[in-house]
């Protein structure tokens, strides 16, 4: 099975921005064994910006574009080099791809991309995607990592998606602030009523909420891929998800597509 997983900043880095290591080796062991049971794993992290935020000792992530993109190049470094020496420890070789909304936007650079992905996945690469935070401007970014890991997904036909953040999935009211709000645990149509509950605050680190998870799903399940909201905090879980267990909001491909 093709798999993308998406983790977001919140599940990435500790709240100060630094990185949670205890998370990530336990993400990279499960992704890896996924992958030595078969699967084709992609990942799109997040995170760049917010361990940016970390290593240059910032208080809060900048508002301005160009505090944005320095903090990233900063960032991207280490995260990468992160994820290079812990796959390499599970024998698996990682890629990277920097992407921006005019390379999936244009035909023949979109065409490109998707070459390169199924070349990478033929030599049994794991590929790991994020938005090109350090040239991305207003006109020219995706804006959140959860919409991008939808295209991804479709781009590359997977079979599923997967968002971890930090929450158990789509709820049917605020379970901050109502106690009687209780979790979904599958959607076979994202009408009306399901939209409306997508919120747009997202972590003081990340750019991401339920609303983007909502329109990643249109996106993942109008194209046949079956998307999964889950908690990040048990990288574990995915083993679950992968074996069609019931973990968090599973949107269900749209029938047909």
């Amino acid at each position: 099975m093709k798999i993308v997983v998406k983790i977001g900043t919140s599940t990435l880095a500790h709240a100060t921005g630094r990185l949670n290591i205890k998370r990530i080796e336990q993400l990279c062991k499960v992704l890896s064994d996924l992958k030595n049971a078969g699967h084709e794993i992609i990942l799109v992290s997040s995170g760049a910006i917010g361990m940016g935020v970390g290593k240059l000792g910032l208080p809060s992530r900048p508002h301005d574009t160009a505090g944005k993109q320095a903090a990233a190049a900063v960032g991207q470094c280490e995260l990468m080099y992160t994820y290079d020496k812990l796959f390499a420890e599970y024998n698996h070789t990682v890629a990277q791809i920097l992407l921006t909304a005019e390379d999936l936007r244009h035909e023949v650079r979109h065409q490109n991309f998707e070459n390169t992905m199924e070349r990478l996945l033929e030599l049994s690469v794991l590929p790991i995607i994020n938005e090109n935070d350090t040239v991305a401007t207003e006109e020219i970014e995706i804006g959140d990592n959860d919409t991008l890991a939808a295209i991804v997904a479709q781009s590359v036909h997977a079979e599923l998606l997967i968002l971890l953040s930090d929450i158990d999935g789509l709820y049917t009211a605020d379970p901050h602030k109502n106690a009687d709000a209780r979790l979904i645990s599958d959607v076979y149509e994202l009408d009306e009523q399901i939209i409306s509950l997508g919120g747009s605050a997202g972590s003081s680190l990340g750019t991401g909420g339920m609303a983007t998870k909502l329109r990643a799903a249109q996106i993942a399940t109008g194209a046949g891929c079956d998307m999964v909201i889950a908690n990040g905090a048990d990288p574990e879980a995915l083993y679950h998800i992968a074996d069609g267990e019931a973990v968090g909001t599973r949107f269900h491909a749209t029938k047909g597509a």
